[in-house]
């Protein structure tokens, strides 16, 4: 079976944070966000994870130009 990976509650929340959603997850659960802020936090989280990986592999360098 396929392990499952999860975002961090710290991440979800920064990210819930960022979406103007924190305060409503945070009274009455995640399952009260509405499905257009999940999916908006979803690309979010992905577009963290692409950013962290292209650092790390020296692919978000400034392009030099000759």
């Amino acid at each position: 079976m396929a392990r499952r990976r999860q975002m961090s509650e710290a991440l979800r929340a920064d990210l819930g944070r960022q979406l103007g959603v924190a305060d409503l997850a945070r009274r009455e659960g995640w399952g009260a966000v509405p499905a257009k802020q999940c999916g908006d936090l979803v690309r979010l989280a992905i577009e963290r994870a692409e950013r962290v990986l292209g650092d790390e592999r020296g692919l978000n360098q400034p392009r030099r130009t000759w």
